[in-house]
């Protein structure tokens, strides 16, 4: 990794920013689930299209390995975040496979977009090869 510093970092204010509308929008969950369920994942891919964005303006080669390795990070932080508020007897007071269905899963998008920003970034650059980015 480019920075682990800037990574956790990043991950933690990408949960952040999901925790702190899912906070404000909190009255949407009780009354319409489903404008909830919508609204959370859009917010949760634009946190992390903005963070890889200047992730990656640091990031000079092996972009796709460096993808992979982001989006693993921040969905590790993410979830290790969310699991004790979960799982703890809360509000929001969930068995491992509720939480897993319901958030947990959506986190998976996470590396699907660094992986996917890391593979267009590395085509974009003339000097790597294939050899050179993993």
């Amino acid at each position: 990794m480019v920075s682990w510093r800037k990574a956790l970092l990043f991950g933690f204010l990408i949960w952040l920013i999901a925790f702190l509308v899912a906070f404000a929008i909190f009255q949407i969950r009780e009354s319409s689930r489903p404008l909830f369920e919508s609204i959370m994942p859009v917010v949760l891919a634009v946190a992390t299209v903005f963070f890889a964005r200047l992730y990656f303006s640091h990031v000079g080669a092996r972009f796709r390995r460096e993808g992979v390795l982001l989006g693993l990070v921040w969905m590790g932080v993410n979830v290790a975040i969310d699991i004790p508020l979960m799982l703890a007897p809360s509000p929001m007071q969930m068995t491992l496979g509720e939480y897993l269905a319901d958030i947990g899963l959506t986190y998976v998008m996470i590396p699907v977009i660094t992986a996917g920003m890391g593979l267009v970034r590395a085509q974009g650059t003339p000097d790597t090869t294939p050899e050179q980015d993993h």
